[in-house]
């Protein structure tokens, strides 16, 4: 890993904007949205775009908005289908997209002028297979921007490493959307139809095939947190047994396959540590589904337990997490008790003490 403090990516200019990039946009009955993110990619700085609106089955405005950015902009081509959901919207794009390179948008967000023309260049300039962005986190009350003036350059599997270690300097992520590969990387990889949380082993896939990866840690993409209707805004539900939890699970499986079980074995920690943390969501709630997800969760918790020493003895594993894993696994009332004394009491002392060693 190589960090570059005063890294400037190079302006590409419009002569030399020769290379094709794709952009796929999947669009779902956002119409109050998709014209501003189709705005974004149209202006961007780097002009040599392909750009793939795949509208999915819509049943508001949103297909026809985009047939009229269309007839504005010779570079979209729009693919109206039925509805089969978000990957399978990302893999009919992938089938028709021509590029050299390719990258992702939802259509809700949107994107800086010059992300691409920034990432594209910093990729060919550091000869790499991946570039990757920080991302601005927009809320209804106000936006979260944790961008730092540095690049950083990941060689062999680093890429795979840091993101698998979630580490918060690095915002890699399991979002397509802030990423930028070459097509070669991508090859054969198609997202999982008809789930959730499609993203998840997809790009674990692709960022084991990278070898050397630019991070520019400066927000390019503005993604929307708490839009109503989305699946990033959904309460834990039926999807979360039936795909969010079983993707980490498939990428702690790619891992051991690729011969990584140092880096499986960090992932299951941290999805044990997910575990506890949807059974604490879920804790409080008087709803009769939500009575039902914590039984369950209580079951799949008590299954792992065979796994808990190897997991939680990697290098990242916090000794508290064991140590809040095993009280569960005693008794999950003696559980729920103490985090509820931890979020009223232990919590605000915490923060208050914070605040005065900042004074």
């Amino acid at each position: 890993m190589t960090i570059l403090d005063d890294y400037r990516p190079p302006v590409i200019a419009v002569g030399a904007q020769t290379e094709l990039l794709s952009v796929i946009v999947a669009a779902y009955n956002i119409e109050d949205y998709i014209e501003r993110g189709l705005d974004s990619i149209r202006n961007q700085t780097y002009r040599n775009l392909e750009i793939i609106v795949v509208d999915d089955g819509s049943t508001d405005e949103t297909g026809r908005i985009c047939d009229r950015a269309a007839a504005a902009d010779e570079r979209i081509r729009v693919i109206h289908k039925e509805n089969g959901g978000l990957a399978d919207a990302r893999n009919t794009g992938m089938r028709n997209m021509t590029g050299r390179y390719l990258a992702f948008m939802d259509g809700d967000d949107w994107i800086d002028p010059d992300m691409y023309e920034r990432m594209l260049a910093a990729l060919k300039n550091r000869d790499a297979d991946a570039a990757v962005c920080r991302y601005r986190r927009v809320y209804r009350d106000r936006t979260d921007d944790g961008s730092v003036d540095r690049v950083v350059v990941f060689e062999g599997q680093e890429t795979l490493e840091y993101y698998v270690r979630e580490r918060e300097e690095y915002d890699i992520q399991n979002a397509a959307w802030n990423k930028l590969y070459r097509r070669e990387i991508i090859g054969d990889i198609t997202f999982p139809v008809g789930k959730w949380y499609e993203d998840i082993l997809f790009t674990t896939v692709a960022l084991s095939r990278v070898q050397r990866c630019v991070y520019l840690d400066t927000a390019y993409y503005n993604y929307i947190i708490d839009r109503e209707g989305s699946i990033m805004s959904a309460k834990i539900n039926s999807r979360t047994f039936t795909d969010h939890i079983p993707a980490y699970f498939e990428k702690t499986e790619f891992l051991k396959r690729l011969g990584r079980q140092d880096l499986a074995d960090i992932h299951d920690y941290f999805i044990y540590k997910r575990l506890l943390l949807f059974y604490d969501q879920l804790d409080q709630s008087e709803d009769p589904d939500d009575k039902v997800y914590r039984e369950k969760l209580t079951q799949l918790i008590r299954d792992n337990r065979d796994h808990y020493e190897r997991a939680y003895g990697c290098p990242e594993a916090d000794p508290r997490d064991y140590a809040r894993m095993k009280l569960f696994l005693e008794s999950p009332s003696r559980y729920s008790r103490r985090v509820r004394l931890e979020k009223r009491f232990l919590i605000p002392l915490k923060a208050g003490l914070k605040r005065i060693l900042k004074r």
